[in-house]
Order: C-alpha cells, then structure tokens, then sequence
C-alpha cells in the first residue's frame, strides 16, 4: 500500500446534443470507461488507502497531535516565537490567536477528497466484471466502508457537526445530524465485520483491513457514541451486548495478542529490539514511508515531528517541534509501571543535555517517546539515512489506531465476564514481577486507559466521553512553564472546553464558500 499511488479526477462531459458519437475517451481514464475489471477495483482500493494515508498523515494538524494537546497529557508548546494557534487549540480559546480562523481547513478538504473516492468506488461496485468472486467484491467493499466509517469517525470526534456524504455531489449540503453520521458509520463497520474474511491477522498483508479492525473500530465508536452523546446503543445498529461480542470475538479468534515487552511496540524505546509494524499486537495501523517529497508524494508521517525535541537532537531522539508532555502524566505512573520510560521522553531523568530551553515554548522537560522522530548513532536522521531528501516530512512511522490492549480493556469495560482476566493480562505486561492485581472498576479501567494508552490519540476521547464535566475538571490546569526560557503562567479554562462542548472550528473558508449554510461551533 505504501507506495502505489491513484489519482481519480472528476472530469466534466461535454454535452453532443443529437449527435450520436463515441464519447468515451481512448487515452483517458474517466468513470465510465474506468470501473471494469477487477485490476480497476483493485487501483480503486488503493486509491481510498491513499486518501486516508493523506488525510490523516499529509495534510493540516495532524489529529493524533491534536488530539494530545487537546488532552490535559500535552501542552501547545512548539518555538518560542512561533505563533499561537497551537495554545488556542491546547486552551479551546480563539482569543489566543484571533486570525487563525482556518486551521483545519486542510483537514476538512482532505478528508472529503478521500471520502469522495470511496463514494465513487463504492457506487460502481456494480458496474465491475467481478467473474463471479463474490468474496472479493465483498472484501474490497468492506475495506472501503471502513476507511469512510474512519474518517467520518475522526471528522465527527472533531467537529460535531459536518456534512454527511454518501455521494458525490454538487449541492451545498447542510450539516447532519450527529446521529445520521453515526448512523453510516454504525452501518459501514458492520458491514464490513460481516464481511471481511474470517482468518488470522497474519494471512492478511500488512495494512490491510481486517475483519478484527472493523469489530475493534466498532467497539471504540459504540463506547465513544454512547458516552458523548448519552444513549445506551449505537444509534440502533449496535447495542451493548453486541458491541461486546464484536469485542470477544476478536480476543477468540483473531490471533492477535499482547507482545511481552510493552517498550517494543515503539520505535524511539526499544530501537534495535522494535517488535516492527506488523507485531501481533497492532489491529490497525495507518501506513507511512519515507518517500515523501515537495512535487506531489505525500505518503509520509508529517506530524510526527511536532512531538521532537524542539530544534535538538540526542540519539535516538531526534530534533523536531517542541510539543511538550505535561509533567503530570509521568508523574501519574508508579515507579514500577515499566510504561513510563516507553512512553516518555525525561530529559533530567535521562540525562540528557538539552539546550533549546530558550527555543522552546512551555518547556516542561518531557517528550513523547512513542511518537519521536529518531537519528542514527552518527546523529543522522532516519528518513535521510533511507534515502529520503526530507527528513520533516518523510517521518515513516506508522499511526497505530488500534491495539490488542484496547479491545482487552473495552472488553473489561462493557462487562465481559473474563473482564479481571483482560484487565490483569494488561498490569501485569505493564508491571512484570512488581504486579499486584487491583479490582476492575469502571474509574479502574479508565485510569489503565490512561497509562497504556498515553500519547497515542486516546486519552481526549476517553475523558470526552465520560462527559464534558469530567473532561473539562480534568483538563483545566493553571500553572507555571518556561517560555523562551521565562517563566509565564499557563491557563486552560474549564468553562472555555465547556462552551466548545469540547469540539474545535469548523473552517471559516468551509463555511464562507457554503454561503453561510455551514454553521460554527458554539465557542468559535
């Protein structure tokens, strides 16, 4: 999937009147003479691959970013004299950087480049010669149903309120309904649950979607829905006991399971022992590879380099843009919880000489070391080692959406039977021969949440959905950081994530060329 690219231009037909010609191009593909055969299905596929790799990797705020500095785990940060759109994310607060009325306007126009190619693919299902392979057919219409369910599932998480389209379309069309989104995603992950094939993991190629994926992505839409909006099912597609089966059915016959050491999962803390991109443990992976460039290639991890040391590097750290991790978070772990040094960056603790402090904003001398672009022995960047001219934009590791830890602690959470099986299976990776085990509790599970699945995107939506009351407490913060190496206090406002009912801007270029039908979001 890496590196195989597809470009679908919507191209205009030319009206011929009465006249009865040939109008199907001979050197160009369009949709008519496009969608046949199954090769044709098969670039298509790649094309939706390539749109979600784009939207989520290449273009605006990288949301796994975002989502961390949304989160009470991350400050804005980034340089000392940089502007301060990072801070009015991280504070909800659009007075702290009033021209930044467009900041995921990026975003907003690659997530509906990607959508629009699965609209178009899955609308001419029908017009491919598929020979008879209704298996095939059914798995390339259940991986495309997945990516639209996950960018709609980002899309919604963010804005609340965004257009629903399940067809291309020239029309100004209005925001959905949350409900009405939830709804074709509910539809689209259980599709392709159904659908995709029964087998390992391990037979499917690496990045490929799988049946486990959609039961995983089912579960964690359910938990969010439910949680954020205050229902007791998935919109009427999914209800409790089902999301759980999808669950359960994934711990039984997928194959996946926990790696040993919890340090391997992540490039930056295990170096030469990684367990590499396809262990056991990753369910879904978004895929990046280091070939990115400035003429057109955007196949790598742009956003990963806002999580770097700020301009300073020491091996295998490498230098990038200074979002720093609040010190309350290495300080929620117990000093025996082995997860700690995995998922933090300590620059006192490592001794590490950094000397940026000056360049940094909201210095807190902590760094995400589960996301963190790396240098070699020589201190040389790994994209350039691999050959890459681009060393900010062709960042390759991949974004891991989805763990095997997850679904044990989803399971646990919804009330499976063998939920202190599932949730000691996760403490005791975490703590080895220091394990004690501990009661599995709803505010239990939510606090090994946490700490298992810091800095990877989580956290936010985890304290989203246990309500705007408890996400807002838990985020305010006022304290004491170095900036520019001056110490200034840092505010983050609970009644400010309360008026934004915890969402961000909707782009005002969106809503201006909507000719105003596109709403903003309450506090924006």
């Amino acid at each position: 999937m890496k590196n195989t690219y597809l470009y679908i231009f919507c191209l205009s037909l030319l009206s011929l009147g009465s006249c009865e010609l040939e109008t199907e191009p001979l050197t160009q593909q369009t949709d008519i003479n496009f969608y046949k055969t199954t090769e044709d299905a098969y670039s298509a596929l790649v094309g939706c691959y390539d749109g979600l790799q784009v939207a989520t990797g290449a273009s605006g705020l990288g949301i796994p970013v975002i989502s961390e500095v949304m989160s009470d785990d991350c400050f804005g940060g980034t340089g000392a004299s940089d502007g301060y759109n990072y801070a009015l994310v991280d504070e909800f607060d659009k007075s702290r950087s009033p021209s930044d009325i467009d900041l995921f306007n990026e975003n907003w126009k690659s997530y509906y480049k990607a959508l629009y190619r699965c609209n178009v693919f899955l609308m001419k299902m029908d017009q491919i010669d598929w020979k008879g392979d209704t298996a095939l057919r059914n798995t390339y219409e259940s991986e495309t149903k997945f990516i639209r369910a996950y960018i709609y599932f980002e899309m919604i998480r963010l804005w609340g309120n965004i257009p629903l389209l399940t067809a291309p379309t020239t029309e100004n069309v209005p925001q959905a309904s949350p409900e009405d989104v939830y709804k074709l995603i509910a539809e689209d992950l259980v599709f392709a649950a159904n659908n995709l094939p029964t087998a390992a993991y391990n037979s499917v190629p690496n990045g490929r979607i799988t049946k486990w994926a959609a039961k995983s992505l089912l579960g964690r839409v359910y938990l969010y829905y439910t949680g954020y909006y205050g229902k007791t099912d998935l919109v009427g597609v999914v209800t409790k006991a089902q999301a759980l089966a999808h669950l359960e059915d994934v711990i039984s016959g997928s194959g996946h399971g926990l790696v040993d050491d919890f340090s391997t999962l992540w490039p930056a803390a295990s170096v030469e022992k990684y367990a590499g991109e396809s262990n056991k443990e990753f369910i879904f992976s978004i895929k990046y590879t280091y070939t990115s460039d400035y003429n057109g290639n955007t196949d790598g991890n742009h956003w990963l380099v806002l999580f770097g040391m700020r301009e300073f590097s020491s091996y295998p750290y490498a230098h990038g843009w200074g979002v720093t991790v609040n010190s309350k978070l290495w300080n929620a772990y117990d000093a025996n919880d082995t997860r700690r040094v995995a998922t933090i960056i300590g620059i006192d603790e490592e001794n590490i000489a950094f000397n940026k402090i000056n360049s940094q904003r909201e210095y807190t001398g902590y760094y995400n070391k589960k996301y963190c672009p790396m240098i070699d022995k020589d201190g040389k960047e790994l994209p350039i080692v691999l050959g890459s001219q681009f060393w900010d934009i062709s960042q390759f590791q991949d974004y891991v959406v989805l763990r095997y830890a997850d679904v044990l602690l989803m399971a646990a959470e919804l009330g499976s039977g063998s939920a202190q099986s599932y949730f000691d299976q996760v403490r005791q990776r975490a703590y080895k021969s220091n394990f004690t085990p501990l009661a599995v509790t709803q505010d239990n599970i939510m606090n090994e949440r946490h700490l298992e699945f810091a800095l990877e995107g989580v956290r936010y939506w985890d304290l989203l959905r246990q309500g705007i009351g408890k996400a807002s407490s838990t985020i305010a913060e006022t304290t004491t950081l170095l900036s520019g190496g001056v110490a200034n206090t840092k505010t983050i406002s609970a009644a400010k994530i309360q008026e934004t009912k915890g969402l961000q801007q909707i782009p005002n270029t969106q809503i201006t060329l909507s000719g105003n039908v596109l709403k903003q979001n309450a506090g924006w």
